[in-house]
């Protein structure tokens, strides 16, 4: 956490992990989120990766050892949009992959901007789930019904131009 002229600078950092995101990395995000929602000096914040991530989506190696049942009855997902709640005007400034989870993280900030090398995309499709942390949602209101299902369906992701034609950024 950065903070600066009433801006609070929120950067993700699991490198190694290309900022996948887990339990805990929610967690933390979410303790900082409400310090700096209730902090005065700031009107805005920014949430970023590094160069090769915003985030690359879930952290699949904790995702993959639970079963429906246990999902279900913690609400895994449920966390994970305390972004979306902020009163504050969040934006997105996304460089490298900003995939799955990622790429609805992006999607909960108010602004995504994206630098040249950003790269945009839903590929939960390959490993047969869906989007779960509101896509199929924030997609189809940002690029539009046809471009959305594409984007879910086949998993391929698109670059920051083309997510820029779209309206995505």
């Amino acid at each position: 956490v950065e903070k600066k002229g009433g801006v609070a600078l929120l950067r993700l950092n699991r490198p190694k992990q290309l900022n996948a995101l887990c339990d805990a990395l929610f967690r933390e995000l979410n303790g900082v989120l409400a310090d700096v929602e209730s902090d005065a000096t700031v009107g805005a914040i920014v949430l970023t990766g590094n160069e090769k991530a915003f985030a690359a989506g879930a952290d699949i190696k904790e995702m993959e050892k639970r079963e429906f049942a246990e999902v279900k009855r913690t609400d895994m997902l449920g966390f994970w949009s305390n972004v979306a709640k902020l009163r504050k005007p969040v934006i997105a400034a996304v460089n490298g992959y900003a995939l799955g989870g990622g790429c609805e993280l992006a999607m909960m900030c108010d602004i995504i901007v994206a630098g040249e090398n950003a790269r945009f995309g839903q590929p939960e499709v390959k490993i047969g789930t869906i989007p779960g942390g509101g896509a199929t949602q924030r997609l189809v209101a940002a690029v539009g019904k046809s471009k959305a299902m594409v984007m879910i369906l086949t998993g391929e992701p698109i670059t920051a131009q083309e997510a820029e034609r779209s309206g995505l950024v």
